[in-house]
């Protein structure tokens, strides 16, 4: 009974009637306006913003965001984070590229990205849990530890020598008029909702982020559960980073690079709190249609495209920001 009126509590918006609370309870509409404000303002500058081409491109670099935000909320969530996903998706990239040449086999490939990615999240779970290293600290040194891993495993990239064409097809594909990576993304998302918002397991997450001590003496093995939060979050970087490879047709051990920057900004900026216990995916969604979109809008506004990574540094700092003017309203 305590854990579900704990749960209950931490995953509801909080009731203060200052500007803040109320900015708080609506962030999704505040994300929704600044959504529309933004894709207008574009538009009304450079009008192929709404070209079937140009939304194409930006629902297939929202996919790839979404795909690792959708395990990266979760993280957060239960009040850990993971630094290395850029780096992992480079590296799932080089190792599935490595895997297809050598066996001919485009699932065998997929397969190899996966469970490397799986495999790199497990690390960070059992140094996180078991080794008790702050997961900050713990996920820059497995970053470094990758960007340096990739370059010993190949100088260059990896391009698709056998020129397998169901592999492109995997990032650059369509089923009728829908992109393959948006497909993929969606399925992820709709299934990291159900978890999420209907599921025990969800709601465990939620109560693990908000109190762990109070969890662990509920019964709940917060360990074990924040660990299934680090390897799913792997896995989906290896997703992410096998789509990514197959738009290159390459495996690209630089690529990634910032990665983990847009993808952590777009969560926060949804509404999920650094300090665990609270976050949706729908706010994680918005959160990365608004990044993506300024990215796009950069590029066909010709401005200087070193802005896609100052923008997404801005709006980290913005959104811990409210992060921590939320926390102060629900505290009042």
């Amino acid at each position: 009974m305590a854990l579900t009126k704990m749960v209950t509590e931490v995953s509801s918006p909080p009731t203060s009637g200052s500007l803040v609370g109320a900015l708080a309870s609506n962030g999704q509409i505040v994300l929704v306006a600044a959504l529309v404000i933004i894709c207008v303002g574009i538009s009304l500058v450079v009008p192929q913003f709404y070209s079937g081409a140009n939304i194409i491109a930006i629902l297939r670099q929202v996919a790839l965001v979404l795909i690792v935000a959708c395990g990266m909320t979760m993280l957060l969530i239960t009040a850990e984070v993971d630094l290395s996903v850029g780096a992992s998706l480079a590296f799932v990239g080089v190792v599935a590229m490595d895997v297809i040449n050598l066996t001919d086999s485009v699932f065998l490939g997929a397969v190899a990205g996966i469970a490397f990615g799986a495999f790199v999240g497990l690390v960070n779970g059992v140094v996180v849990t078991r080794l008790k290293v702050n997961s900050l600290i713990a996920t820059i040194g497995t970053m470094m530890i990758l960007q340096g891993g990739v370059f010993l495993y190949t100088r260059e990239a990896i391009q698709n020598h056998h020129h397998i064409a169901s592999f492109v097809d995997i990032g650059a594909g369509y089923v009728g008029p829908v992109p393959i990576p948006v497909i993929i993304a969606a399925i992820i998302f709709v299934a990291s909702y159900v978890v999420l918002r209907h599921t025990t397991l969800g709601r465990y997450l939620y109560a693990v982020g908000a109190n762990e001590k109070t969890a662990r003496l509920s019964g709940l093995r917060s360990t074990r559960l924040k660990l299934f939060a680090f390897v799913l979050t792997g896995a989906l970087v290896g997703v992410a980073g096998l789509i990514l490879g197959s738009l290159m047709n390459a495996g690209q051990p630089t690529a990634g690079r910032g990665f983990e920057l847009t993808v952590i900004a777009a969560v926060i900026l949804g509404g999920t709190s650094l300090s665990g216990g609270r976050g949706t995916l729908i706010g994680t969604l918005l959160g990365v249609f608004i990044l993506k979109i300024i990215d796009n809008g950069i590029i066909i506004l010709q401005w200087n495209q070193d802005l896609q990574m100052i923008v997404p540094g801005v709006v980290l700092i913005l959104a811990i920001y409210l992060d921590i003017l939320r926390r102060r309203a629900d505290a009042r």
